[in-house]
């Protein structure tokens, strides 16, 4: 996800190249995968790159009260239009939590006692919450996304589930043939915007491909000497 995003940019940037992009290939445990970088030269490159496994279902989400509970909601804060919650996995498995607004979004919360009830067995890294009202024009959705039990209170851009993401897309939102992309914020309520590209490619109902992308900036830099 993003590690691989802000990866592949650093290595581009220290090859010094003259061109504006270059093309990296790392060796991760899922697989290789060959990421694209450009806008080298400018103060946040972007790097895009396939997924190595596209996302499937795995298993049933809680109930609505359990994750409203788990989350400081109420259960009718739950689900938006036709989304419901759902668990999808890319690579590593995540609860898909949908709410009313932004609002809702803004009061979410891991409540302890409710998250072990919700939460305590089940082997996703973490809940990834959203809405359909993001803040930027340009964007899509609005997400944040827990993990206490695994040591992150809320992470700032999750971009394995965004991978997974592209389930949800394609289950409640059926994009026809073709490419379409979804930008999601994330880390807003942190105060370290991240804006995700999800793009996806349709054919015939099917994801064929799908893609995740995004730009990073350096915020520190160090040296070993040996």
């Amino acid at each position: 996800g993003h590690p691989i995003v802000g990866t592949s940019v650093a290595l581009a940037r220290d090859r010094n190249l003259s061109g504006d992009q270059s093309l990296i290939v790392l060796e991760a445990q899922i697989g290789i995968v060959r990421v694209g970088v450009r806008d080298l030269h400018g103060p946040a490159p972007f790097a895009e790159f396939d997924l190595p496994k596209l996302p499937e279902q795995i298993g049933a989400a809680p109930a609505a009260d359990v994750l409203a509970d788990a989350l400081g909601l109420l259960p009718s804060e739950i689900g938006f239009q036709n989304h419901k919650a759902r668990r999808y996995s890319a690579g590593n498995p995540f609860t898909f939590v949908p709410v009313a607004s932004r609002e809702v979004l803004h009061r979410a919360a891991p409540n302890p006692i409710g998250w072990q009830a919700a939460f305590g067995n089940d082997d996703a890294v973490g809940a990834f919450v959203y809405c359909r009202e993001p803040e930027q024009r340009t964007s899509h959705y609005r997400a944040r996304m827990f993990a206490p039990a695994a040591g992150v209170p809320e992470d700032p851009a999750t971009g394995s589930a965004a991978a997974a993401f592209a389930g949800v897309v394609v289950e409640f939102d059926k994009p026809t043939g073709g490419w379409h992309s979804r930008v999601i914020e994330q880390g807003f309520e942190m105060g370290r915007p991240s804006l995700i590209t999800l793009s996806l490619e349709m054919e015939g109902g099917r994801l064929e491909t799908a893609r995740i992308g995004g730009r990073a900036v350096p915020v520190m830099s160090g040296q070993l000497e040996v």
